[in-house]
C-alpha cells in the first residue's frame, strides 16, 4: 500500500474506532457499516478445513467462510434485495494493493452454493508471510487469480 492509500486507511480507522494493535480486516457493508475482524473474532465462527491444490500442490487451509464474515454488516438480502440483489458485488482487496471481485450471487446461498473462505492457516501451520494474516482461498477456481494473498479489506457495494 502506498503513502498516501495508508494515510487514508489509518485515517478511516481511527474515524471509525477501528484502529487495533492487532491485524485485522476492515469489513463494509450496506449504509455504510464498518467493522474490523481480527484473528480472534475468526476463531469464534465456524471453522472449516479445506482440502485444495494450490498451484499444483496439495494443500489443507484452516478458516472460515467468507458469508460468515459478510453477516457482520448489512448485505443485500431478504425481500428488500429481492429484485437487485444480482447487481451487488464484494470487492476484496489486499496489503499490496491487488483487488478480487465477486458477484454477489456466488456469495448469496439463494443463488448458489459456491464456498469461498477466509484462511488463517496452511497445512495446520500459519500462512507462510507472503500471505499472511489473511488469505482468501476459492477452491474450484483453475487459475487461483481470486485467491487474494494478505488480505484487508472486504466492501459490499452496489453497480450503478
Amino acid at each position: 500500500m502506498n503513502a498516501s492509500k495508508l494515510l487514508v486507511f489509518c485515517t478511516l480507522c481511527a474515524s471509525v474506532g477501528l484502529c487495533q494493535d492487532q491485524p485485522s480486516i476492515i469489513v463494509r457493508g450496506l449504509a455504510g457499516k464498518t467493522i474490523a475482524v481480527t484473528e480472534a473474532d475468526l476463531a469464534r465462527l465456524p471453522q472449516h478445513s479445506i482440502t485444495t491444490t494450490d498451484h499444483g500442490s496439495p494443500a489443507t487451509f484452516q478458516g472460515v467462510l467468507l458469508s460468515d464474515v459478510l453477516a457482520k454488516v448489512d448485505l443485500p438480502l431478504g425481500d428488500t434485495y429481492h429484485s437487485t440483489a444480482a447487481s451487488y458485488y464484494v470487492l476484496a482487496e489486499a496489503k499490496d494493493g491487488y483487488r478480487v471481485l465477486f458477484a454477489w450471487a456466488e456469495l448469496d446461498s439463494s443463488f448458489m452454493d459456491k464456498q469461498i473462505y477466509v484462511v488463517t492457516k496452511r497445512d495446520a501451520k500459519p500462512l507462510p508471510e507472503n500471505a499472511r494474516p489473511f488469505q482468501l482461498v476459492v477452491p474450484g477456481e483453475k487459475r487461483g487469480g481470486r485467491w487474494l494473498r494478505q488480505l484487508t479489506v472486504i466492501t459490499v457495494k452496489q453497480a450503478n
